[in-house]
C-alpha cells in the first residue's frame, strides 16, 4: 500500500487516512488504487464494525493531483485508470457490510467529493468547504459526484453546484443535506472518534441491511421495498444483536450489541 494512505485501528473502529499533504490530498494513481486497497481491507474485516475515512493536514481531498497530467489527449489513459480506481473505492464504502463516517476536516474539491457524500455520517469541521472544481479544467464529474449530490440536495441545487463551480461552505452543507452535521475545528476529532465508537457498538448486522435498503430504495417501487424490507428484518431474528436488544427492550439497561 502508498505511504500515503495510512489504516488505522482502535477496537472496532477501522480508519482509512488519506495522507499526502505535500500534494494537498491530491489522488495520483498510486494513491487511488492505495485507498481501494485500504478500504477493501477494512470493508471485509469482521472485526472492524464502523469504518472511518478522513484526510490529513487540514485538507479532506482534492482530487486528481494535475502535476500528473500533461494537459492533452494524452491524459485519457491517465485519467481512465485513475477514475476507474476511484470508482471501486467508492463502491466498497457504499457496500460495506458496516456504517462508513467520512470526516470532512477540510477542502473537498472534483474528485473527493463523492469519496466525502458517501459516508453514511459525514462530519464536517466549520473551516471546510466543497468545491466542484471540473469547469474550471474543463472536465465533467466523476467519483460518484454525479449520483450524489442530485439525491443529497436535488436536482437544482445539484446543477447550481456543479455548473456554477461556487463554493459550499460548512453551514450551506448541513443546510442543503450535504453533510450529517457541522462542528468547529477544535471538537472535529473528538465528535468524528465519538461517532465512530458508538455506532461501532451497534447491531452491525442491522445496520447493514437498512444501509442496504435506503441506498436502494430508488430503484424499486413500494411493493418491492416492502418485499424487501418484510425479508430483511425477518432474517435478523437469528442474530445473537436481537436477541440482545430483545431482552433489554423488557429487562432493564441498554443492549450490548456484539455484531453477530
Amino acid at each position: 500500500m502508498a505511504d500515503s494512505v495510512r489504516i488505522e485501528r482502535e477496537g472496532a473502529v477501522g480508519r482509512l487516512v488519506f495522507d499526502r499533504p505535500g500534494a494537498n490530498n491530491a489522488m495520483d494513481a498510486a494513491s487511488a488504487a492505495a485507498l481501494h486497497e485500504g478500504a477493501v481491507e477494512l470493508a471485509s474485516d469482521d472485526d472492524v464494525r464502523c469504518l472511518v475515512f478522513t484526510g490529513v493536514g487540514g485538507v479532506f481531498n482534492t482530487g486528481a493531483d494535475l502535476t500528473t497530467l500533461e494537459g492533452d489527449e494524452r491524459d485519457e489513459p491517465a485519467i481512465g485508470s485513475l477514475a476507474a480506481s476511484l470508482h471501486e473505492f467508492v463502491e466498497t464504502l457504499a457496500g460495506a457490510p458496516k456504517p462508513v463516517v467520512c470526516g470532512v476536516n477540510g477542502v473537498v474539491a472534483g474528485g473527493g467529493i463523492g469519496t466525502a457524500l458517501v459516508g453514511d455520517i459525514v462530519i464536517m469541521s466549520t473551516s471546510a468547504r466543497f468545491q466542484f472544481a471540473y469547469p474550471a479544467i474543463g472536465l465533467s464529474a466523476d467519483g460518484g459526484s454525479s449520483y450524489f449530490l442530485p439525491r443529497l440536495v436535488g436536482l437544482r441545487d445539484a446543477q447550481r453546484i456543479a455548473l456554477r463551480n461556487e463554493p459550499v461552505g460548512a453551514s450551506e452543507a448541513e443546510e442543503l443535506g450535504l453533510v450529517t452535521e457541522t462542528v468547529p475545528d477544535s471538537e472535529f476529532d473528538e465528535r468524528l472518534a465519538t461517532e465512530a465508537e458508538t455506532l461501532a457498538a451497534g447491531p452491525t448486522q442491522a445496520y447493514a441491511e437498512t444501509k442496504a435498503l435506503l441506498q436502494t430504495s430508488f430503484d424499486h417501487g413500494l411493493g418491492e421495498q416492502l418485499d424487501r424490507e418484510a425479508d430483511r428484518i425477518a432474517g435478523l431474528t437469528t442474530t445473537d444483536d436481537y436477541e440482545a436488544g430483545y431482552e433489554a427492550f423488557f429487562g432493564s439497561g441498554s443492549a450490548y450489541f456484539s455484531g453477530e
